[in-house]
């Protein structure tokens, strides 16, 4: 990479989030001709789901940064994307801007197999895959330690004034305690899982764009550049 360019991170974010700022690449000459189509490769062509759904601001920048972690040595599936943002503003269809696009990207990156960049952006998919693997799992502990012993603590004060309930009107006092602190802690219960269960709303929303992005592209490199 170029000292001049931007950091990775800056611009793994500008292949998914469209309003990041970015300077003004510098136009590619009008010869540039598309590349002749490339010999068929033995893999399936998968229409990703289209999404419509908020991303987390959190989750955007925590994937940004895992992949740029991950950012695989060598001209790869990152840099033929940015070769494509260079060539959004020409005017030119989609097909066009994926094969000039990767006229272009045969040359400076002297790659010369598509299936490089269909398997990298795979690799960054499991990368992800994993990531929420490791997320759900973390969650789904969370709420067994924090909300499982909060209702633990519930029932047990349920318990106690059942068997006050039997005494003498002396233990009335402890019974009132426990009823306050089973409305307390009932509310924690409700706001530590709806936290919880939020913060999962988010990830799982801002997994699946990434994740929806990527595939989305793979597919109209398979589209585009593999007929």
């Amino acid at each position: 990479m170029s000292t001049e360019e931007k950091s990775i991170g800056k611009k793994i974010l500008s292949f998914f989030i469209q309003d990041v700022p970015e300077s003004s690449p510098a136009t590619p000459s009008q010869s540039v001709a598309p590349e002749p189509q490339a010999t068929p490769v033995s893999q399936n062509v998968v229409r990703p789901p289209e999404t419509n759904a908020s991303t987390d601001k959190k989750f955007v920048d925590h994937f940004v940064q895992l992949l740029e972690k991950a950012n695989l040595p060598g001209a790869d599936y990152f840099e033929f994307m940015q070769t494509m943002k260079s060539l959004s503003g020409l005017g030119l269809s989609e097909e066009k801007q994926f094969q000039a696009a990767w006229a272009s990207f045969r040359t400076m990156g002297g790659v010369s197999d598509i299936n490089i960049l269909v398997n990298t952006a795979n690799q960054y998919v499991q990368m992800l895959e994993n990531d929420k693997a490791a997320f759900l799992k973390d969650a789904d502990a969370a709420i067994k330690e924090r909300v499982g012993n909060l209702q633990n603590q519930v029932k047990q004060m349920q318990d106690e004034n059942k068997q006050m309930a039997e005494q003498i009107i002396a233990l009335q006092k402890k019974i009132e305690q426990n009823n306050s602190s089973i409305e307390k802690v009932s509310g924690d219960i409700e706001e530590q899982s709806a936290k919880i269960n939020n913060n999962k709303a988010g990830y799982q929303v801002t997994h699946d764009f990434f994740v929806d992005q990527i595939k989305s592209d793979i597919f109209k490199i398979q589209e585009h550049l593999l007929k």
